[in-house]
């Protein structure tokens, strides 16, 4: 029994009791730190997107996530620490369903995720489109009497746009900003830009766009009236 006691109770004594220390005080500080529950909004995050794909889905909502664990972690969250996943490496165009589930989610290992809001995620897929199309110059003003516009000049006259193909394939023309030519008597150049209004489409390698407006004169006999 002696012998029983010296090999499996006081052999190393010291650095067992020091481990049960350890252990006792690892609980009991885990046991007074109470638990807590909070959602957190965080963007959704695609990964993996195959090339020459693009989504063509106007509104890419948030996802709320509830997360429960230690109070003190929970105090010390960020919204960089949370963020939900999303794996498009075999997503071709068309319509998709994505579950929203834990899986999807990287949080803090001592932070268990409650609640996925939402829980499904719809999105539509395209195949990218690029080409040119014209830009058109919106020019306003009040013109001196009698004169009128006789040519507008756009340099360059094209831009480059890219996007989804059915929403580029749509797009007539890109526009310029308002160019006022009030006062103009003959011709006159303005710098400007050119934008589509469609959120998904985009300019490739956007310019400033000259605008050159050149003014008829009145004929004559006109400036009386």
């Amino acid at each position: 029994m002696a012998d029983f006691l010296h090999r499996y109770v006081l052999h190393n004594l010291g650095l067992k009791l020091i481990s049960l220390a350890l252990a006792v005080g690892l609980w009991l500080a885990v046991a007074r730190d109470p638990m807590s529950e909070i959602p957190v909004d965080v963007p959704i995050e695609f990964h993996n997107i195959p090339e020459n794909l693009e989504i063509s889905s106007e509104h890419l909502p948030q996802a709320q996530i509830r997360v429960r664990g230690p109070e003190r972690t929970i105090h010390r969250l960020q919204p960089s620490d949370v963020h939900v996943e999303i794996d498009l490496a075999h997503t071709g165009p068309g319509e998709r369903t994505f579950d929203l589930t834990g899986r999807n989610i990287h949080a803090p290992y001592d932070l268990e995720v409650v609640q996925v809001i939402p829980g499904q995620l719809h999105l539509t897929f395209d195949t990218r489109l690029t080409r040119q199309v014209e830009v058109r110059p919106r020019v306003i003003g009040t013109f001196a009497g009698g004169y009128r516009i006789e040519r507008v000049v756009t340099e360059p006259p094209t831009v480059t746009i890219t996007g989804p193909q059915k929403r580029v394939e749509a797009v007539e023309a890109a526009i310029t900003d308002p160019i006022d030519v009030s006062g103009t008597m003959e011709h006159g150049t303005f710098v400007t830009h050119a934008y589509v209004p469609d959120p998904l489409v985009q300019l490739v390698r956007p310019v400033p766009i000259r605008v050159t407006v050149i003014m008829a004169k009145p004929s004559a006999g006109s400036t009386g009236h």
